[in-house]
């Protein structure tokens, strides 16, 4: 059994990773996650930096203090450079990429971390998550079984095989020393010349196929699965049904993590995101109080509220939408990173 489980000192160790483009959104999520742990004495929050100013890592630090709290940041460097090949993040920003570094980054004295995105609001304790039994796995994460069937493909997995969200990772570090993960997810990648359609998350996947144990949806749920129904989610992947009905719901009613997956952020001008709220509330007790919604998106928004409310009627049309046009969204961010204007 784990040594969390058996009755050593517990420090709770949180691992962000971020650059100043996202430093916002961490600083919300950090002041959800405090919030949420004034019963956890030690707790150890950790900012993996991918060139995150000064400045706003001091305002990061403003936020850990209001709750009697410290960050520990580590930079992370040029990440472009940790790898032996060029990498192609097909429109994602690379420092998606820097939590696969966390075992070489952290101490060794951090056996066992909870990462989460930037784009997570905390809403429950977080204890009974971080103290899950992995059971030999080395890693804990909660499946998205919407992703295309050409993202299983491309890293050899079925329609029915297990697919998991990277945005909540309970991470056994002790053992991704010990077996060396972080070589075999650069020899994955790399395999797959550098570059994949979801490349940290396809990384992770392909490189502890069999080695991930499925956790609750309520500790990373989407807030467009909101719109889904529990049997269209298990018609699209066989392996969901591991999550069962239940438990779907439960995340639903009472979710202690939820995630921004997709395109309808909350910080969006015009988006009608239905936890909004909650991420703006997070933000107003942060530095970054007052920050305006970004613009030029508001027609974009409007499309997406009624593509969510075309998911209750008709689920199987919004997925075939999905896929017919996820993979040119992705390509056209590429397309915008490569010419300097997105």
């Amino acid at each position: 059994m784990d040594a969390i489980m058996e009755g050593k000192k517990e420090t709770v160790n949180i691992i962000y990773v971020s650059n100043d483009g996202y430093a916002r959104h961490l600083a919300a999520s950090l002041y959800s996650l405090l919030a949420h742990s004034r019963k956890i004495r030690d707790l150890d929050v950790w900012v993996l930096s991918s060139g995150m100013c000064a400045e706003y890592q001091k305002r990061i630090q403003a936020v850990a203090e209001r709750f009697g709290r410290t960050v520990q940041v580590r930079e992370l460097g040029d990440l472009r450079e940790k790898f032996p090949y060029d990498v192609d993040t097909r429109g994602f920003d690379i420092s998606a990429m820097g939590r696969l570094f966390a075992p070489e980054v952290l101490p060794e004295t951090v056996e066992r971390a909870l990462y989460l995105d930037c784009d997570t609001i905390v809403l429950g304790d977080i204890r009974k998550l971080y103290r899950t039994d992995l059971g030999g796995c080395l890693a804990g994460m909660v499946m998205e079984p919407t992703v295309y069937k050409e993202m299983k493909e491309a890293i050899g997995f079925g329609r029915d095989d297990a697919y998991f969200n990277s945005g909540v990772i309970l991470m056994d570090l002790a053992e991704w020393r010990r077996e060396q993960v972080l070589r075999q997810m650069l020899d994955f990648y790399g395999a797959h010349a550098g570059s994949l359609f979801a490349c940290d998350q396809d990384t992770i996947n392909g490189t502890l196929a069999g080695r991930i144990r499925s956790l609750p949806p309520k500790y990373n749920f989407f807030t467009n699965y909101r719109y889904f129904r529990y049997s269209t989610l298990e018609k699209l992947c066989g392996a969901y049904r591991q999550v069962g009905k239940q438990q779907f719901q439960e995340a639903k009613r009472r979710p202690v993590i939820i995630h921004y997956l997709g395109d309808e952020r909350p910080w969006i001008a015009g988006n009608h995101n239905h936890y909004r709220r909650l991420y703006e509330y997070c933000l107003d007790h942060t530095p970054w109080k007052g920050t305006p919604p970004e613009k030029g998106k508001e027609l974009y928004m409007q499309l997406w509220w009624c593509f969510n409310q075309m998911t209750r009627v008709s689920p199987g049309l919004r997925l075939w939408i999905s896929r017919r046009f996820g993979m040119k969204v992705i390509d056209g961010r590429k397309k915008k990173r490569e010419t300097g204007n997105g």
